[in-house]
Formats: structure tokens, C-alpha cells, sequence
């Protein structure tokens, strides 16, 4: 894969790094400058339990989880269990700005995705090398709710995350892509699970990837006018990030560049958040009676959304026999598509 979406391309502290065992042969990626393949790509395989005593693991900080304001950073610290086994612990909000209660006292499933996000790259600086200066590519996510209350008196407060971590790939000293698993419980009731796929570029190969794009960061962009707030499940009119399609069908993507949470600094690119929010707008605009709980999610980025080009966002709503709805959304940009996206509105344990 030579493109994706940077989920968020902050820089953070450097942390340790870990044991490098078994190469791997791999093609060259194209997106690394070829005088930066020249350490080769290594697999570090997952042996389990090492009967070494876990290491004493550390704070969160806003640079390690690449969250500057301090209400929008949720793991808390972490702890080394085995080699690529931790245990997170997060802070999930009864209230928040932006990953705000539901109808009905539901907490925002959405934290699990930003609480997994924020762990990748947590993990990725302060345990396999990755330094200040790179940046995250994203590539899929996905997520399931484990049960059918999801209200707040159970999912605020401390979350217990286990994080495994495979498929870790080391370049030199530094990761250079792995995949995680996540579960969450709450008092040892199972809450969510989840999945991702991420990579690390160095500042002179995102340079090359993106040329020119680089520029455009802090740029103004218009704001369009964005649909109703409650027809999307927001109640604060600057969430909204769809806007009327002057082609009849779909909606705009609604780029805010001053919103604190979903452009937390300038960005030369869409960051994903605004797509997984504009994916979950559209399936609650679908909605006969705008109500949609996004039980479960999955979304793939293909491309970047760039600032200064318009997106249109796409979705298309089915319903199963057993009375299951599953919302398809996509995101096209230049006739191409940006990111690709299925949600439930099932929890796992209804199932």
C-alpha cells in the first residue's frame, strides 16, 4: 500500500524500543524513500509469556497519545504485562465536548476507537522505539459493543483495556507497523472490543508522500453550512460535519478547522476522526426516526482526504429479516474513494 489515511500525525516523546528476533522478507514500500530501506524490515513474533517480570509500564502524557488538551486524552497509564501484552488504564467521561452522552444516558461508542487510537501510538513511542518525529498512518478499525447497555454508569469512570499487539514489524530500532486488539472491561464486565491496523513513516518519507500538501496545513478552508444538528444525533450546531450535496444525493463532508476536539492542530489532511464522525452522521440522518446506536463498526481508509477538495459522503441503509440494520457509507474524493465504512446497530451480546 503505498497511500492511506494518517489517523492523526502528531509527534510525540520517545520511548523504549523492543528486542528485534526474526527478518522478514518484504517488498519495498514505496511510500519510504529508498535511502531509508536500507535497515531491513523485521518481524518480531509474539512468544508469549518470557518469565521476565513485566516492565513498570508509565503515565499518559498529551504527547505520547498526541492529545494537547487534556480533556480529550483518555488512556491514563499502562503496564508491560509479556513481550507485547499491556494493560491500559483509561478514563472514559460522563460528559465531554464533543464524545457526548447519547439519548437515553448511552455512552458515545465512539471512545473506543479514539481510546484505541490513542493507545496505538502511546504503545508505539514508549515501547517499540517509535520517534517524536514520525508519523501514524492508520490503515482499518473496527470495533463491537459486548453488550446491550452501554449507559454511563457503567462505561464512565475507569476502564480496564487489555492490548495485544501483533504483526509488529520493526525497521532498525523503530516500529514500523503492527496490529492491535483491544478489549475493555469495566468491574470485569466485558464492554467493547476492537481491532486496528497501523504503520509509522518517518518525517523525510511523509515529506516525500505528501509533497506540496504540506503547505496547506492551517490554511483556511470554507465552512459550509452544515444540516440540521439534530437530524445528524448533535446537539452543538459546530459537530456537525455533513452539509447538503448540491449533486441531490449524500452530503458534503463539513470541514471545521477551529473545532478543538476534531482539529485539535493544524493538518495538512482530513484527519480520520472527522471521517469515522461523518460516517456515524450519515447513518443516524438515515434513520426513519433519527435514532441510530453504532453497535458496531468497521472502516477501511484508502486514500487522504485532502482539505481543499470536496468530499462527498455516501450511505446506503439495509435491514436483515431479524430486524438488523447495517449502514454502508463512503467517502469519494476526485471520483475516488476515501474511506469505506459498515455499521450495526446490534451489540454482539444481541445477537
Amino acid at each position: 500500500m503505498s497511500e492511506g489515511i494518517s489517523f492523526i500525525a502528531d509527534r510525540a516523546d520517545i520511548g523504549t524500543s523492543s528486542a528485534v528476533r526474526t527478518v522478514m522478507t518484504q517488498a519495498p514500500d514505496p511510500a519510504v524513500p529508498p535511502e531509508d530501506q536500507t535497515d531491513p524490515l523485521v518481524l518480531v513474533p509474539d512468544t508469549g509469556d518470557t518469565g521476565q517480570p513485566p516492565a513498570h509500564g508509565g503515565l499518559a502524557t498529551g504527547e505520547l497519545v498526541h492529545r494537547p488538551d487534556a480533556d480529550d486524552a483518555f488512556p491514563v497509564e499502562w503496564t508491560r504485562l509479556t513481550e507485547h501484552r499491556y494493560q491500559v488504564a483509561a478514563d472514559w467521561p460522563a460528559a465531554h465536548r464533543f464524545f457526548a452522552p447519547l439519548p437515553g444516558g448511552v455512552q458515545d461508542p465512539l471512545l473506543v476507537t479514539e481510546t484505541m487510537r490513542q493507545t496505538a501510538m502511546m504503545l508505539a513511542h514508549a515501547e517499540y522505539g517509535v520517534p517524536a518525529d514520525h508519523h501514524f498512518v492508520m490503515w482499518d478499525m473496527e470495533y463491537a459493543l459486548a453488550t446491550a447497555d452501554f449507559g454511563l454508569a457503567d462505561t464512565s469512570g475507569r476502564v480496564d483495556v487489555l492490548v495485544e499487539c501483533t504483526e509488529v514489524q520493526m525497521r532498525a530500532r523503530s516500529l514500523a507497523g503492527m496490529r492491535v486488539r483491544l478489549t475493555f472491561e469495566r468491574g470485569g464486565r466485558l464492554l467493547a472490543t476492537s481491532t486496528g491496523s497501523l504503520s509509522a513513516t518517518s518525517e523525510r518519507a511523509y515529506r516525500r508522500l505528501r509533497g506540496g500538501k504540506l503547505d496547506t496545513a492551517g490554511d483556511s478552508i470554507p465552512l459550509l453550512d452544515g444540516i440540521p444538528a439534530e437530524r445528524v444525533g448533535r446537539h452543538d450546531p459546530r459537530d456537525v460535519v455533513l452539509a447538503p450535496s448540491e449533486e441531490g444525493t449524500g452530503w458534503r463532508l463539513r470541514l471545521d478547522t477551529a473545532h478543538p476536539t476534531l482539529f485539535a492542530r493544524a493538518n495538512d489532511h482530513v484527519p480520520g476522526m472527522v471521517l469515522l464522525e461523518a460516517a456515524r452522521q450519515a447513518a443516524i440522518a438515515l434513520a426513519p426516526d433519527g435514532r441510530f446506536l453504532p453497535a458496531s463498526l468497521a472502516i477501511a481508509f484508502h486514500r487522504y482526504a485532502e482539505l481543499n477538495e470536496p468530499c462527498l459522503v455516501r450511505a446506503r441503509r439495509e435491514t436483515s429479516p431479524e430486524g438488523d440494520v447495517l449502514v454502508h457509507v463512503e467517502g469519494v474524493q476526485g471520483g475516488e474513494a476515501v474511506f469505506t465504512a459498515t455499521l450495526g446497530d446490534t451489540p454482539e451480546a444481541a445477537r
